[in-house]
């Protein structure tokens, strides 16, 4: 590949570049960093992003998946504060690329958005993160309970953070344009969360079960996930407060890490 030629879209990848300035823009502007602050970028394409980043962040790591692409960008960047590494970003340790404390942004790839979300979750967490993401994606994410959107999603990511829709970014801005229209997400980690280290993953897939059954009564639900009677059941969900006949899409997250320390013990 020549000098400065852009390598060829790969759509087994995801690719959809955004160039619109202003849409970049207001994505920086919504994650506001710090002129002495480390930002992961995830994917960051062909720079785009990278070059708002490069200007108000003390430094930017840039985790590019596709490997001409990163050498591209190893030209572009070389002697700046922009760091590329080419790697897969869920096999990347984000603290041990930025440091203690850090933020993260990214137009992340439709096609593994929940892994990506739950990877810039992990401990140590980042200070706050923004992502580009299926607008659908965006909508389950800030959910509240009881709405036609809430989900698994909803409750596996508030249970960790709060999650806010900043704004909506129309399908015609991407080259090539995807199928669906996209959103910005800003993802501030609580400072307490609902669920311990410890309890984590044994939550997400609590979660994921009980929403596998979304449209059963709790009572039932709890009793397809374990060897129950019914008043059991309704033994269990009373002791936490939760009326046996409510479905999992009424619980927020703080009464599902209940019902799931209960549960469990």
């Amino acid at each position: 590949m020549a000098r400065g030629a852009l390598p060829p879209v790969r759509k087994s990848l995801g690719q959809h570049f955004l160039s619109d300035k202003r849409i970049l823009t207001r994505i920086v502007d919504a994650l506001d960093p710090r002129p002495d602050e480390t930002v992961i970028e995830i994917g960051p394409g062909r720079g785009a992003l990278t070059d708002i980043l490069k200007e108000r962040a003390g430094r930017v790591v840039a985790v590019e998946y596709d490997r001409a692409l990163a050498e591209l960008l190893r030209q572009r960047y070389a002697g700046s504060n922009v760091e590329v590494v080419q790697a897969d970003v869920l096999a990347s340790d984000f603290a041990q690329l930025a440091g203690p404390t850090f933020a993260v942004v990214g137009n992340v790839p439709y096609y593994i958005t929940t892994p990506i979300l739950f990877h810039a979750l992990q401990r140590p967490r980042a200070e706050r993160a923004v992502f580009l993401v299926q607008r659908e994606v965006a909508e389950r994410m800030a959910a509240p309970a009881g709405s036609d959107a809430y989900g698994a999603l909803s409750v596996n990511l508030q249970a960790l953070a709060h999650a806010e829709m900043v704004f909506g970014v129309p399908r015609g801005a991407f080259h090539p344009p995807p199928k669906v229209d996209s959103a910005v997400v800003r993802v501030i980690p609580l400072q307490e969360p609902m669920v311990r280290p410890d309890e984590e993953q044994g939550f997400r897939e609590f979660v994921q079960s009980a929403f596998g059954m979304r449209r059963k009564q709790l009572r039932r639900v709890l009793r397809g996930m374990r060897p129950l009677d019914a008043a059991g059941a309704d033994a269990l969900l009373s002791s936490v407060g939760i009326d046996p006949t409510a479905r999992p899409e009424t619980l927020d997250p703080e009464r599902f890490a209940a019902l799931y320390r209960r549960f469990r013990a």
